[in-house]
């Protein structure tokens, strides 16, 4: 892992200072943002620290996209469908900018940050008024002070990027969140674009994780899922801290938390220390989102996942082994370059024999600059839809019939919402992800509750409180 950059402290202070500026001019004029955010939690949570900045800017969020004064887009490049969203969504304000040319608005993003993107949007629609990439997000207030003072801001910088601590953050719920331990990603599967956009790998101090992690417990957060493209490669002060020493060093130095989370794992550094440690802390969640992306050993190895399809299944035998509670998630890619009927049915083979809680599907897109991208024997979209329904259908009986061992058990759920379609019933997650539904109203949300598992329904399990 490349040495991390923490940008400086002075940098920090005047990206502050740009915000305190910005404030002060616009504080009695009651503007308002508006952020749309795609792709994966990491940009999630980039979403929120630009919440975070823009409310130091004196700027709130607006309940009301069309009446935001300042609308930004944080984008994702994982797949084209996502891409061609965002053009779309961009291309329906022109309207609306022609009609208020006070309205601003931003871009920024992976998207942004691949090779001539942020130039050729900032063309495409001379009406955005700031476009960044990933490695200028400490520097939002400063670019924005300048779009607010009318100069269109366009600033992509070709780099592995930076650590940035102690930005400002607008979270989105008041009981669980995310906190980054990693930034970037060294492993370089052939079909994502990630390492290209995100950069390489840099880890955070432990030190920095665990006193953010602390400030979020004491502030009454229940749950903190630490976030990485790979977190199973973190390696942190100097490389002398690997990810089961800090789930350690979090579980005992914050033992105000009743939850902790983390994703994603990759299966090429999943290691004994971790297992032993998600059944050694009784607070870590008996949980692991494991991409398997292809039940195929030949496939994995196109796509340059370092592990073969008997090595995926030795892991989750020593995972269920020794966290018998555990549940498993997954990603998984049909259509990939090559792949054969025979390759598939290894996949669907897979599925059926981990049995995994939730598997998130899709079709392989190509993204220009992957490996991928130009192999040979490229498959029909007929041939990807179809391989999708059959997947998805495998996995739903094994869903059903994964359900069935819950009925009569109970558990704790972590509240996270009431559905009034009919009657109220609130939902939220056990420890393990498997989301249960029970009566209940909306002075439930951000509690723990105890509750017995009496039925399933297509995706989630049917409880009562006890």
């Amino acid at each position: 892992m490349k040495e991390p950059v923490f940008v400086s402290p002075a940098e920090i202070a005047a990206s502050k200072a740009a915000a305190k500026r910005v404030k002060d001019e616009v504080y009695d004029l009651g503007l308002t943002y508006h952020i749309e955010s795609y792709g994966c939690q990491m940009n999630e949570h980039d979403s929120e620290k630009i919440a975070g900045m823009m409310e130091e800017m004196g700027y709130a969020k607006a309940e009301d996209k069309s009446k935001a004064d300042f609308i930004i887009f944080n984008t994702c490049c994982i797949r084209e469908h996502a891409e061609q969203r965002v053009y779309g969504n961009i291309g329906a304000l022109k309207k609306r900018k022609d009609e208020n040319p006070q309205l601003m608005i931003g871009v920024c993003g992976c998207m942004m940050q691949q090779k001539d993107a942020g130039r050729k949007l900032f063309k495409r629609f001379p009406f955005v008024d700031i476009v960044f990439g990933t490695n200028e997000l400490y520097r939002f207030p400063l670019l924005f002070e300048e779009a607010y003072h009318g100069e269109r801001t366009l600033q992509v910088r070709d780099m592995d990027g930076e650590i940035a601590e102690g930005l400002p953050v607008c979270r989105n719920s008041t009981f669980s969140t995310f906190t980054n331990i990693t930034y970037g990603c060294n492993n370089f599967c052939s079909y994502c674009i990630v390492p290209y956009v995100r950069g390489r790998e840099r880890s955070r101090n432990s030190a920095d994780i665990v006193n953010e992690v602390k400030g979020l417990a004491l502030a009454g957060f229940k749950e903190v899922t630490l976030l990485g493209q790979n977190v199973n490669s973190y390696k942190g002060d100097g490389e002398t801290t690997d990810f089961p020493a800090l789930l350690r060093m979090v579980h005992d130095q914050v033992p105000e938390l009743k939850r902790i989370r983390f994703m994603t794992s990759h299966p090429k550094d999943l290691s004994s220390g971790l297992i032993d440690a998600m059944a050694e802390l009784p607070r870590v969640c008996k949980h692991i989102h494991l991409p398997v992306q292809s039940g195929s050993s030949r496939i994995l190895k196109l796509m340059n996942r370092c592990y073969t399809r008997e090595k995926y299944i030795e892991e989750v035998q020593q995972l269920r082994a020794k966290v018998p509670e555990i549940e498993l998630t997954t990603d998984i890619i049909v259509g990939f370059p090559g792949e054969t009927e025979a390759d598939f049915k290894e996949t669907l083979s897979l599925v059926e024999q981990v049995g995994y809680s939730a598997a998130y599907t899709f079709m392989y897109s190509p993204r220009k600059g992957t490996a991928a991208a130009t192999m040979p024997d490229q498959i029909p979209d007929e041939v990807k839809h179809d391989r999708l329904e059959r997947l998805n259908e495998v996995q739903s009986k094994v869903l059903r019939n994964g359900n069935m061992k819950y009925i009569g058990t109970y558990g704790e759920v972590l509240v996270e919402g009431c559905d009034h379609r009919s009657e109220p019933m609130a939902y939220g997650k056990l420890s393990n992800f498997k989301m249960v539904y029970f009566p209940g109203d909306d002075s439930l949300v951000g509690s723990i509750k105890n509750v017995k598992i009496t039925g399933s329904q297509n995706n989630s399990l049917i409880g009562e409180l006890v």
